[in-house]
């Protein structure tokens, strides 16, 4: 989760957004955003997707092989 955390404080910080600006804009508390921007949080999918839709990223979801 740490590294979620990281890329979108990254991406909010070149977009010039605070935290509560993203935090409004993605209808998520700002208690949340800041547990998720330091790894410290365990987020459902939901808001993790409406965060990163809000900043403009997506998440790619890909099946492990499982060498056998």
């Amino acid at each position: 989760m740490k590294e979620i955390g990281n890329i979108i404080k990254e991406r909010r910080k070149a977009l010039s957004v605070t935290q509560r600006e993203l935090a409004a804009l993605a209808g998520v508390g700002i208690n949340t955003l800041t547990k998720i921007e330091r790894g410290e949080a365990n987020p459902s999918l939901k808001v993790v997707l409406s965060i990163l839709h809000t900043l403009g990223l997506e998440i790619d979801i890909k099946i492990k092989s499982n060498k056998l």
